[in-house]
């Protein structure tokens, strides 16, 4: 039990850091759960249920990116909730295997808009594009942003894998803040997540918490050493690094699902 936990607290730790950082948690804490010997479904809702820990830790790390930006920040999160309650709910009723074959798709996309929103934009074009915005054209983008936010939550509720470097990719689309900001809200967006599917999944499903407390306490390490990193980190490098983290795992997944 002694080496059970400490594996844990190792994996948890590694993970927070992927969490804070990248928003690939369960690239390491999930299959750690399955090397314990936990059943998918049970590892499933244990490592959202451990997730929260990373959430707390990323999200006081991050206080100073989070700054006045808490009133658009707790709008995405009303958003994200909303779909994290369908997913998590859907996931009671159907396995998370039958939405294997399209999650590879779903974080390679990640990566592709992760790598793209890294590029600079000529500012000549920019000035040109906000001086053509109409009413109209800025509810047409809000809507599809915000109905992205809610099935990208619903996504998380349901499967998990990867859900935050798919919020990352979207927050980094649709803002026009710097990435350690766009970093830090991933981070509560998905702690909220995680908070309301172990709520549901208290009710209607079973959770290990002996294996909760060693893998949430290496997350909450993990997670606030997390955003500290992001903050001295080469910016460029880190997004480029996280879209080939995200392909990588979309490649895995693929040849799990179809091979």
């Amino acid at each position: 039990m002694i080496l059970t936990f400490s594996f844990l607290i190792i994996a948890g730790f590694a993970a927070g850091l992927l969490a804070s950082v990248a928003g690939l948690a369960s690239l390491v804490s999930y299959p750690a759960l399955l090397a314990v010997g936990l059943p998918p479904v049970i590892a499933n809702v244990t490592n959202t249920t451990a997730l929260i820990f990373s959430g707390i830790g990323s999200t006081v790390s991050s206080l100073r990116e989070l700054h006045g930006h808490w009133k658009k920040l707790l709008v995405f999160v009303g958003l994200a909730l909303v779909g994290s309650i369908g997913g998590s709910s859907l996931l009671l009723v159907l396995p998370a295997s039958s939405f294997q074959k399209v999650v590879p798709l779903f974080i390679a996309f990640a990566g592709v808009l992760l790598f793209m929103s890294g590029r600079k934009k000529d500012l000549s074009t920019q000035k040109l594009k906000k001086a053509s915005e109409t009413p109209a054209h800025h509810f047409w983008i809000s809507f599809i942003s915000f109905i992205g936010i809610i099935l990208v939550g619903g996504y998380t509720g349901y499967f998990g894998a990867a859900g935050g470097v798919i919020f990352l990719a979207i927050l980094s689309v649709i803002t026009d803040d710097r990435f350690a900001v766009v970093n830090a809200m991933k981070n509560v967006i998905s702690f909220a997540g995680n908070l309301v599917a172990t709520i549901i999944f208290i009710f209607k499903s079973n959770i290990n918490w002996l294996y909760v407390i060693p893998l949430g306490f290496g997350l909450l390490i993990g997670g606030y050493t997390g955003p500290i990193i992001v903050r001295h980190a080469n910016i460029h490098l880190l997004r480029i690094l996280i879209s080939l983290a995200a392909f990588g795992l979309a490649g895995y997944l693929f040849v799990e699902a179809y091979f």
